[in-house]
């Protein structure tokens, strides 16, 4: 009842060697566990899966949709430094950062793992740090814990129509079709980073006016002025990846138009968004906080002809 040992042939042994996956040339130097915790280049290689479970969520990501919540928080006129309301905002902050953008990270990380194949083969997913089950389930695990908090925030603040539910659905859908073919928007630079800044932007203001009161135009048209600001952001994040972008045909602005041109698109769509919120800020009668952002916005420009 012994099974035989397994035969080699010499051939076999060279067709093995032949089809053995090649090392890529320049090995990463020894990484820094803070930057994998971080989950940004220059990690650290690990083994552990909560860490790198951390890794692929992008902590990094997190702080803009958390200030995004309190803006959102103060602009409703509402909120009190009470424990409830803080307690709140909290739960919505964790709904905004690690769940819906985990989730969304993870996502993107799992769509774009033949491009990370190029660009950054040590990333967790190419290189087989994490497997494929343990990839999807965690991005559901992520989508159905933001979700359901969004619906805990909906019955805590006595919402009749659920809608920070529906902001966080309609975030988790834009982050799917941002990554996941056939629409993959983040293959067109202009839809895709556009998109990329209104759910960075928009959606976390949104739900944390929406918890404390309601949404206003003026908030609805400044936001949105904001995510046209957030695509120049957007655009910075592709710069590292114009070889795998260029290779599987994904028209980033920087492959589109090259790197110069594409910088100068950054800035000025960041500019421009600002420029464009002062001059509305002016039409509403608001002359000292049109000023300011001006004021505010100059040097920057200086800086960036600089």
């Amino acid at each position: 009842g012994r099974r035989p040992f397994p035969v080699v042939c010499a051939a076999d042994a060279d067709a093995k060697e032949t089809t053995k996956p090649k090392v890529p040339e320049k090995a990463p130097a020894a990484g820094s566990s803070f930057n994998q915790l971080l989950g940004i280049k220059g990690a650290k290689q690990e083994d552990n899966i909560w860490k790198i479970r951390l890794q692929l969520t992008k902590p990094v990501t997190w702080p803009p949709l958390v200030w995004g919540v309190l803006c959102g928080a103060a602009a409703s006129g509402n909120f009190h430094w009470t424990a409830e309301d803080v307690a709140k905002s909290i739960v919505c902050m964790l709904m905004s950062g690690p769940c819906l953008t985990g989730y969304t990270q993870t996502i993107n990380d799992w769509y774009d793992r033949d491009i990370d194949a190029i660009n950054e083969p040590y990333r967790p997913i190419p290189s087989g740090a994490i497997s494929e089950n343990e990839v999807i389930t965690q991005i559901w695990v992520l989508l159905l814990a933001g979700l359901g908090l969004g619906a805990l925030l909906d019955v805590w603040a006595g919402h009749d129509f659920p809608i920070i539910f529906y902001l966080a659905l309609g975030g988790s859908l834009l982050s799917y079709i941002y990554s996941a073919p056939p629409l993959k928007l983040k293959q067109n630079g202009w839809i895709g980073n556009f998109a990329l800044g209104a759910s960075y932007i928009g959606l976390p203001w949104w739900a944390g006016q929406a918890l404390f009161g309601t949404l206003t135009p003026d908030i609805v048209v400044l936001t949105t002025l904001y995510s046209i600001a957030g695509l120049g952001i957007a655009i910075v994040n592709d710069f590292k990846s114009i070889e795998g972008d260029r290779t599987l045909g994904l028209q980033s602005l920087p492959v589109a138009f090259g790197m110069e041109t594409a910088k100068w698109i950054c800035v000025g769509a960041i500019d421009i968004t600002q420029l464009s919120v002062a001059a509305y800020l002016l039409s509403t009668g608001k002359l000292y906080y049109a000023l300011a952002l001006v004021g505010l916005t100059i040097p920057q420009v200086i800086l960036q002809v600089s």
